[in-house]
């Protein structure tokens, strides 16, 4: 074999593994669920990043979704993604369901960057997927906020049931007890569901327990426990859901205007949010076990989740 012929080879090997690893990246077949990712939002970005490399100043996206880029939205709705405000990995890690306070509220396809679903509710701080193809999203305070709003993935924008919710902050499903916990202001609510089957569903409130302090900030549950993460504007706290109880959860330092925090089902890493002094935002992402910090200057970080398969 010729020198020439053997470079011809080697160039061409090479543009193939380059043009594969670009296709990759461009249909997301490449962003799968690792322990090492976090999905992060804040800002009018919400994006993945790879915890787990090695030596890296500032972690490089792997993932990116803007609202302005989504052509499957209406052009009146893609401006209302200016402050996300959570990001949760859903069905296996295929979508992430993103709200913004800014008012709109999105399930986004990993692969394809798609939008599956769009609606707007002022202030939407949380949404969370229910069984039979319907999300419940807890809007703050706002003109028509403070309120818990339920809707149908199949039909965009249309409200199906609401329920008041003064500075709804938190929804999560609890599938073990078939409720939805929401955080309000002041207190923690769980729903049943009503009439779920008809064309007319509802959520029934069956419990209302009063928070140890106001502002309720974030509501996550601590993996392979009967405890949900419940954080105020001072403290971080653990909420039993059987007992019904709260305790301090004392394993995180300087506590107070913490955004999120969430444990990684896999590592039992903690990743958390502090608000920096006068914020509502942080420009860091803190871990624990083991300790660190990612520090992003210019960024607006509110809530950090996991890209895990699981909660």
């Amino acid at each position: 074999m010729t020198r020439i012929t053997y470079l011809s080879i080697i160039i061409i090997f090479s543009a193939l593994f380059i043009a594969g690893c670009a296709a990759g990246e461009n249909n997301g077949l490449y962003i799968k669920t690792s322990s090492d990712k976090l999905v992060l939002c804040g800002w009018d970005e919400v994006f993945i990043i790879d915890t787990g490399r090695k030596n890296q100043q500032r972690p490089v996206k792997l993932w990116s979704w803007k609202a302005q880029d989504s052509s499957e939205l209406p052009e009146r709705l893609t401006g209302l993604f200016g402050t996300t405000d959570e990001c949760k990995v859903v069905d296996g890690g295929r979508k992430i369901l993103i709200t913004a306070s800014s008012g709109g509220i999105a399930l986004v396809e990993v692969k394809s960057k798609k939008v599956l679903f769009y609606a707007v509710a002022a202030n939407a701080h949380s949404a969370e997927i229910l069984p039979g193809g319907r999300v419940a999203v807890a809007v703050s305070n706002a003109p028509d906020g403070n309120r818990l709003i339920l809707y149908d993935l199949s039909n965009p924008e249309k409200e199906l049931f609401s329920d008041s919710l003064p500075w709804g902050h938190g929804v999560i499903w609890d599938e073990e007890r078939q409720v939805l916990w929401a955080l309000a202001g002041d207190d923690i609510r769980a729903y049943g569901l009503k009439d779920w089957s008809s064309s007319q569903p509802a959520l029934e409130r069956i419990v209302m327990v009063k928070l140890p302090e106001e502002m309720g900030h974030d509501l996550y549950p601590l993996p392979r426990t009967n405890k949900l993460f419940v954080t105020t504007d001072n403290f971080v706290w653990l909420f039993d859901r059987d007992k019904r109880t709260f305790q301090k959860y004392e394993a995180i330092d300087n506590t107070f205007h913490v955004k999120s925090v969430c444990v990684n089902p896999v590592t039992g890493q903690l990743v958390y949010i502090r608000a920096d002094e006068g914020q509502w935002w942080s420009e860091k992402i803190r871990f624990q076990n083991p300790d660190s910090v990612i520090f992003i200057p210019g960024q607006h970080f509110y809530k950090a989740r996991w890209f895990t398969t699981q909660r």
